[in-house]
């Protein structure tokens, strides 16, 4: 009954589908996403003098964004496939690119054809509760004067700033084209990645201290969990790296010269996430080395007391072997101290004995 409790203690359940579902990803299996009923479309429309915001029910409305001579920006919360298929249709979009925004545990990428350009990449959250990084996948496509942006969850994102940007005349938004858009959109995904790396390093750091404090079974376990959140952290952070400078040598007529500049700037921004990210991976590394150092300390300290131990109990065992044998004639074995001779002599030495370890520096 113990050792089943123990063995609970070390091996939670969660953990093992934590690992299975970080672990395990195979795009090419056909997506088991639960499909809303009503999925939240919102059409933005702007330019330097006007900016309207609508929210759509039916995936027809958007059409006219197509060749609408303002810019447009359709966010689509909660992925149909029959949606997405009409939204690709009608705006040009290949095939190939209907089907990456319909999958699932794609590897953040970019592509461009059919004159349209598309990013892939993850929107990071990280859930207190659980102390688990999660994960949203984000499809962004670019065309003339529209973009269209695909979110699984349409409870949370990090648009926020932006859709108040687009209420202000005169912003840099308003100001600008799609293209600027575009990049709004990755530069917020892009800097949302360092508050959750700020979680991440603000657990790190509690982690370090309850190893030095006390290392035990349970730091272990949250020494795997936080390892296999770098995983999820790792993994979504890394190609964003070569998905910015996909558009930066893309050399697409949608990327205005003057918009350039802002992609070098996420582009600087990912390098350094990507530097943080491996830092991090990093001091798990060295977490998980200073727990077993400190393991392995204690171990030797427990060695040297029972050695310690062993040795002054020596002295007495052999002065008890020596007056315990059965010879008729023993030194004071009939003596009337002899006694109280042997038993001081069994606390006297050890005592010498401490003595001597203590001087020497032993212990």
């Amino acid at each position: 009954m113990r050792g089943k409790k123990y063995l609970d203690y070390i091996i939670n359940p969660l953990e093992l589908l934590r690992t299975k579902k970080v672990l395990h990803v195979n795009p090419t299996v056909s997506p088991n996403r639960s499909t809303p009923v009503h999925p939240k479309i919102t059409l933005y429309e702007y330019d330097t003098e006007n900016s309207s915001c609508i929210n759509i029910t039916n995936i027809d409305e958007t059409y006219p964004s197509l060749t609408s001579l303002k810019n447009s920006w359709i966010n689509i919360d909660g992925l149909r496939k029959e949606d997405v298929d009409k939204v690709c249709s009608h705006f040009g979009i290949h095939q190939l690119i209907a089907e990456d925004i319909l999958s699932i545990g794609q590897r953040p990428k970019m592509d461009e054809l059919n004159g349209i350009i598309f990013c892939l990449l993850n929107m990071l959250y990280f859930n207190e509760k659980i102390s688990a990084v999660e994960t949203e996948q984000v499809s962004i496509v670019l065309g003339k004067n529209f973009v269209i942006s695909f979110q699984e969850d349409e409870t949370r994102d990090v648009f926020n700033s932006l859709r108040e940007k687009l209420n202000i005349a005169g912003s840099k938004v308003r100001m600008s084209g799609a293209d600027f858009l575009f990049y709004t959109l990755i530069d917020l995904i892009v800097d949302s990645y360092y508050l959750v790396m700020e979680k991440m390093g603000d657990k790190i750091e509690l982690l370090e201290e309850d190893i030095l404090r006390n290392s035990n079974t349970r730091t272990l376990a949250r020494i795997s969990m936080l390892r296999k959140e770098m995983i999820v952290l790792k993994r979504s952070i890394a190609p964003v790296r070569e998905l910015v400078n996909g558009i930066l040598r893309s050399g697409s007529s949608l990327i205005e010269d003057k918009t350039e500049k802002y992609f070098k700037d996420v582009y600087d921004h990912i390098i350094q996430a990507n530097d943080l990210a491996e830092n991090y991976r990093d001091m798990m590394m060295n977490l998980h080395d200073l727990y077993l150092n400190n393991v392995n300390l204690k171990m030797n300290e427990v060695m040297k007391v029972m050695a310690v131990v062993t040795c002054l109990l020596a002295p007495a065992t052999v002065i008890g072997g020596i007056f315990g044998m059965n010879f008729e004639q023993i030194p004071l074995l009939h003596n009337h101290w002899g006694f109280f001779i042997s038993v001081s002599a069994m606390l006297l030495i050890p005592l010498a004995m401490l003595w001597i370890f203590r001087k020497r520096g032993w212990f």
